[in-house]
């Protein structure tokens, strides 16, 4: 008896194997629901190489690939230059596509995109991967259930050594996206004023370090540090509202609440140092997963059930608004 849809394994493929690439192959293979039939990509022995290891028909040329094989779904990690380019063929062969952030260089290209598909009626994600790491959504459950009551602040680092994959974009586009979009997500709201500066260090044409400040529609201030300088990987975020601090680690999937209470003390020193809302912490425990693996999954479960996606075309191009706006600020501030 033929399967139903629900019961098929969805067709997928995987264009560009770097970093992020080989990571989606590797996801594909892993999952019962899809069947990693092709990856393409311009660098042979890598590709061959990979292609072998998954089973998987190895393609030189994207266009090649999408010409001969029947596909569900594509993943695009190409080099953020390309993403248009890669994205609009895709379309046009009426494949369902996933977009590695940022979903494109420029808003402009990342607005045509977003058109196109509409058009074709071909449902476009976007991997803001942060949204679908388990400590993010845990932030969100509890902001939503007023734990910190009104929330003031919410500061963002996202900081490491230089990496060498990056070579088209500065840190506003590749790291500030990540933040602007988790911003957007956990206050629900929209930034009224931005501000920021930057610095070009080591990177031959880009920003390689950079603040920025949010300003949220409802009053929320949103703090955004990222750098390419640091010896040591942080991803992490500080929310403060009127009772108490969040603290989440985004890469140990950690997530801790301090409490504001009024803790008095006979020692008058002490409460210069402590201050007068110092309360309780609970660390909370976690349903630990790869962000990755969630978010393909989400993403095969809205393509079989023609259901939204949790990142739209628009909340990535909102991000990459967001971060031209950052950058051109930090620009005129220079």
């Amino acid at each position: 008896m033929e399967q139903s849809k629900s019961q098929s394994r969805l067709k997928v493929a995987v264009i560009g194997i770097g970093s992020m690439g080989r990571n989606h192959a590797r996801v594909y293979a892993e999952m019962d629901s899809v069947k990693l039939v092709a990856l393409a990509d311009p660098q042979e022995k890598p590709l061959y190489t990979l292609a072998g290891r998954y089973q998987a028909r190895a393609y030189v040329d994207y266009r090649e690939m999408l010409a001969k094989e029947a596909l569900d779904i594509v993943s695009v990690a190409v080099p953020t230059n390309l993403h248009r380019e890669v994205a609009e063929e895709v379309i046009r062969r009426g494949v369902h596509l996933l977009v590695e952030k940022p979903l494109t260089l420029t808003v402009e290209e990342g607005q045509q995109v977003i058109e196109l598909a509409g058009r074709r009626g071909i449902k476009l994600g976007v991997g803001h991967i942060e949204r679908f790491n388990p400590v993010v959504a845990a932030l969100k459950q509890r902001l939503e259930e007023g734990l910190l009551g009104r929330v003031l602040q919410i500061t963002i680092r996202r900081v490491g050594p230089y990496p060498e994959r990056i070579r088209d974009v500065g840190v506003f586009l590749d790291l500030a996206t990540h933040d602007i979009d988790i911003m957007s997500y956990l206050t629900g709201a929209e930034v009224t004023r931005v501000s920021a500066e930057s610095a070009r260090v080591f990177h031959a044409r880009h920003e390689d370090i950079a603040v920025g400040v949010l300003r949220f529609a409802n009053g929320i201030i949103g703090v955004l540090i990222e750098n390419w300088l640091s010896p040591t990987k942080v991803r992490d975020a500080v929310i403060n509202g009127e009772r108490g601090m969040l603290v989440a680690d985004f890469l140990t999937q950690d997530l801790y609440f301090y409490e504001n209470d009024y803790t008095p003390s006979n020692w008058g020193g002490l409460q210069v140092f402590r201050g007068m809302v110092e309360g309780n912490m609970v660390r909370y425990k976690l349903n630990r997963d790869e962000p990755l693996r969630l978010e393909l999954e989400a993403f095969v479960r809205a393509v079989r059930d023609d259901a939204p996606f949790l990142v739209s075309g628009e909340d990535g191009l909102r991000a990459i608004r967001l971060a031209e706006q950052l950058a051109a600020c930090a620009a005129n501030n220079a």
